[in-house]
């Protein structure tokens, strides 16, 4: 028996993914928002984490990290991820957190099941349709540090409010953002997250 967490912050759709995969009957599933899942991960212990990567909490930047960190006894479960070939940055992140799993959202239903198992055995999954997310994801030029700044910058937080969120001093933050403005070729800050949005970095 594979236990899954499905973690989705789309109620509708979180609800009757669970249902259609809990049909299976080698498949134990759990569902939870973003919100929830780090607790949900603790209590239910799964082998398999299938996370959404547009999450609605923490500014649009999924908590992956926190959700496969192994603790005390329990070890870290194995990632498969929802994703989207035109969102390179959360695909970025999604690899240096180390998912194991990469289901494109634009494909069957039928390749998450495929995927679930996949992973389960502890072998690589990737649809093939995500092969131009991944070139993408390999040509940004910003750093995961980078892209937390940038992120927040986008949702109109403050450059006080960056760096404590953060934990950085306010002269590290500026520090970003100027190499974040050359490194995307922008006029300023304002600029640097449109093009950045525009190129699915965020």
């Amino acid at each position: 028996m594979i236990r899954v967490l499905l973690v989705h912050d789309e109620g509708l759709v979180r609800t009757v993914l669970a249902r259609w995969l809990a049909r299976e009957s080698d498949l134990r599933v759990y569902d939870t928002p973003w919100r929830g899942a780090y607790a949900r991960v603790r209590s239910v212990r799964p082998l398999v984490c299938a996370a959404d990567l547009d999450c609605t909490d923490s500014y649009g930047i999924p908590p992956l990290g926190e959700l496969c960190a192994p603790g005390g006894d329990r070890i870290a479960p194995r990632l498969l991820v929802l994703a989207r070939a035109n969102r390179p940055g959360l695909l970025k992140r999604a690899l240096e957190a180390g998912a194991l799993g990469y289901v494109d959202k634009a494909g069957p239903p039928e390749q998450l099941l495929d995927g679930i198992r996949t992973v389960a055995q502890g072998e690589r999954f990737i649809n093939d349709s995500l092969g131009f997310g991944f070139l993408k994801a390999a040509q940004m030029p910003l750093t995961r540090r980078e892209l937390s700044v940038l992120t927040l910058a986008a949702e109109g937080v403050s450059m006080a409010e960056i760096a404590g969120r953060l934990h950085l001093s306010h002269g590290t933050v500026r520090n970003y953002m100027a190499a974040i403005t050359r490194k995307t070729g922008a006029r300023n800050r304002i600029d640097a997250i449109r093009i950045s949005q525009g190129q699915g970095w965020l």
